[in-house]
């Protein structure tokens, strides 16, 4: 309860907490009814209402000839509407895109925006607008006693307080508003579909839901396109007033060109340009080599998509644009609107309907009132018109010679005031007129017409038969097919990079101070390069451009990136740190380029490892991923892939100690410390006496060199087999000589 309190001037003072309490709630109501939410009744918000009355005032019907807007705009802003001329002229603008609207309520000539851009309307001097014909289901009823009306801003004037609508406007065209704490967004409808819905409350009151969406299977977009969501979410979206539906471009292909000829409701065709040329350029599209805008007056969306070849998949292609770009969009729903008691609320379909039928038939009942009541009016006065033909001569008497002939007529006659006024506004040329025949000829039609109309509104059935016979009548004028197609379709997936990138044999060269570039082909000569200063050639592999490439380091973590990424060999390359964040102290040991399946041998000096694939090693993460797990004091070795079956595994140790088994012992892991794969004591690892220092793949066709200082020797495969063994073995010592070994060799 709000504490008033004088102060010694007389000053009226209230608290400031109530002040604002009191002031923020009266703002939030005014933004609610009065701005940002529609009316279920017509589906219009005030400034629309006021717009679509002002052109009526101004004669503005579909017949007519249009005028400037800025007229129009003049008389709602100084009748009406006391706001800003260029919001009210965008609301105007609105009404008037038929990309905007399903069914626009403005016929404009000017420039009023294109789908592109549609805030690229001329300024309301230069264009020109009349009503459609569409907005005269919403005004014909207007002058029938159906509407209340009342003062306008200054009181000089009055308006409607809504227009008596002929259908329910507020699903057919939606609308979107943000109020104070709550939101509308009510997706448009086909005419056809949602008349029909309300034919069939008619006809069967006692309705469900589920009965109406075999009329209304869903919302229709001005715009066209495909709306893709599932039939069970829109059924839920419709029950709980407020979910989401999601659009989809609809396309054709020709050969190796794909034709885009409806977008998403409110998506632009150049963004969509854009968000695809963004990603040519970036080379991640090389699918595509060419982009055209063909829209026109005759076609206002044709975005041609020119692909490398007729043989890409263009549904794959597609399915890419859909996720990477706005061809596929989420429009939110939520049915939140003003009902008949004043009061905002989200409703579902059927409440939506019911509710607005409820309107409609009090309406037609108001506006059959107003007729019944005219229809009798008439008759009174042509009983006295009658009575004056009958008597003419004694009439004409009574005026001549009377000093007031009302009375005098009402007294001989038995006429009523209204009666007597109609006798004496008839001029003296229509006495002759006045035929008897004329007369009860008339008389009878409005008898008939009176007697309907009583019966109708005398019958609830026949009222609403009527409601009814109105409804399809529209529905057979203004109905049209349905712009947006449903059909549920698969979610959408983007191509994988490896798809998207043309394969190209690469050579990646990394330096000793960490610094990775890449050559197309195989004949550079990665040693030959220059390199910065204090900086030397360190390791280079070959790869494929669009295959994924490892990086290992020595905590045995991996890194992930593809060559195409990587800097040109004709620069100096770029640091590592550019691409990934490495630990402190660590260093790049391999580089691993393959298929996402290609086979990899990883171990630790301690002697434990396991197979794993390059799939499993990548990582999209800078960090890196953990791939190892070492041990205190263990270092990773050297991992090695694994070209073909049947291979067999060569481990050497520091002590001099090789190890030969079948790779089909070693376990296959996703990640962790692997199992043992060569048998060395822990005190002699720890000790630093042994280690793994080397692992090879060898098969039984080939020989295996030992190179040292001083000689070279060739065991053939024949001559391995007394190193043979089983995992997890120590191993068989090699000759003496041989365990100074430089390098170890696979060869034919």
């Amino acid at each position: 309860m709000e504490t008033l309190a004088l102060n010694f001037d007389g000053t009226e003072t209230l608290p400031l907490h109530d002040f604002t309490k009191k002031a923020y709630l009266e703002y939030s109501m005014y933004v609610i009814l009065d701005r940002a939410l529609p009316c279920i009744a017509d589906g219009l918000k005030p400034v629309q209402r006021r717009l679509i009355y002002a052109m009526s005032e101004l004669g503005l019907k579909n017949t007519a000839k249009p005028k400037k807007s800025a007229r129009t705009i003049g008389d709602v802003l100084g009748k009406y509407h006391p706001h800003g001329d260029s919001a009210c002229y965008e609301a105007m603008v609105l009404m008037a895109q038929p990309f905007s609207y399903r069914y626009p309520f403005v016929e404009g000539q000017g420039n009023w925006g294109s789908i592109d851009d549609p805030k690229s309307f001329a300024a309301m001097r230069y264009t020109e607008a009349k009503l459609s014909c569409y907005a005269e289901l919403l005004l014909s009823e207007l002058e029938q006693g159906t509407v209340e009306w009342t003062p306008n801003f200054d009181g000089t004037l009055t308006e409607p307080a809504l227009l008596p609508a002929q259908v329910p406007n507020v699903l057919l065209n939606g609308t979107m508003g943000i109020a104070v704490g709550m939101a509308t967004d009510i997706p448009p409808h086909n005419l056809g579909e949602v008349l029909d819905a309300c034919l069939h409350i008619l006809k069967h009151p006692d309705t469900s839901l589920a009965d109406l969406l075999r009329y209304i299977p869903g919302p229709d977009y001005p715009t066209g396109a495909e709306l893709i969501t599932p039939r069970a979410e829109i059924i839920k979206m419709y029950s709980s007033g407020s979910g989401s539906v999601r659009l989809r471009a609809s396309y054709t292909v020709d050969e190796d060109e794909i034709i885009i000829h409806a977008l998403p409701y409110q998506v632009s065709g150049n963004k969509i340009l854009e968000q695809i040329a963004e990603q040519m350029r970036a080379k991640k599209l090389p699918l595509i080599v060419d982009l055209r805008d063909e829209s026109d007056h005759a076609q206002p969306i044709r975005l041609v998509i020119v692909m490398r070849s007729n043989r890409v998949d263009a549904e794959a292609l597609m399915n890419h644009l859909f996720v990477t770009t706005d061809l596929e969009k989420s429009c939110r729903v939520n049915l939140n609107m003003i009902g008949l008691n004043g009061r905002p609320k989200v409703k579902n379909l059927l409440q939506i309907l019911q509710e607005w039928l409820e309107f409609r038939e009090t309406t037609v009942e108001l506006r059959l009132k107003h007729r019944l009541d005219k229809v009798l009016a008439r008759l009174h006065i042509l009983e006295g018109l009658l009575i004056a033909f009958l008597n003419i001569d004694e009439v004409i008497h009574v005026i001549r010679e009377a000093d007031e002939p009302k009375p005098e007529l009402m007294a001989r006659f038995g006429l009523s005031e209204i009666q007597a006024e109609a006798i004496l506004e008839i001029r003296l040329r229509q006495l002759a007129k006045l035929e008897e025949v004329k007369i009860r000829a008339e008389q009878d039609e409005l008898a008939q017409e009176r007697d309907h109309l009583q019966k109708v509104l005398g019958s609830r059935p026949l009222l609403l038969e009527l409601i009814a016979e109105e409804l399809r009548q529209i529905k057979k004028e203004f109905g049209d097919p349905r712009r947006t197609k449903i059909i549920e379709r698969s979610e959408a997936k983007a191509l994988r990079e490896e798809v998207l990138i043309p394969s190209e044999t690469m050579t990646v060269i990394l330096s000793q101070q960490g610094w990775i570039r890449a050559a197309k082909g195989t004949e550079i000569d990665p040693a030959q390069l220059t390199y910065k200063a204090g900086d030397h050639y360190l390791k280079s592999t070959v790869a494929k451009s669009n295959q994924p490439f490892i990086l290992f380091d020595t905590l045995g973590r991996t890194y992930t990136t593809y060559p195409h990424k990587l800097p040109s060999a004709r620069t100096q390359g770029e640091p590592l740190s550019s691409h990934f964040h490495l630990e402190p102290g660590s260093h790049i040991i391999e580089m691993l380029g393959g298929e996402p399946t290609q086979q990899v041998l990883l171990a630790s000096n301690e002697g434990y490892g396991y197979l794993t694939s390059i799939e499993e090693m990548m990582t999209k993460n800078k960090s890196g991923k953990a791939q190892i797990t070492l041990s205190e004091g263990a270092l990773p070795i050297t991992p090695v892939k694994i070209d073909t079956e049947g291979a067999l595994a060569l481990l050497v140790t520091q002590a001099g100690r090789l190890l030969m088994y079948p790779i089909a012992e070693i376990p296959t892991l996703a990640k962790g410390k692997g199992n043992k794969l060569i048998q060395i004591k822990k005190d002699e690892w720890q000790a630093g006496a042994d280690a793994l220092v080397k692992m090879m793949i060898i098969h039984p066709e080939q020989s295996l060199t030992f190179i040292t200082s001083k000689k070279s020797k060739t065991f053939k495969f024949a001559d391995l087999e007394a190193f043979r063994g089983e995992r997890a073995k120590r191993g068989t010592l090699i000759p003496k000589d041989l365990q100074k070994w430089i390098e170890i060799q696979t060869g034919p």
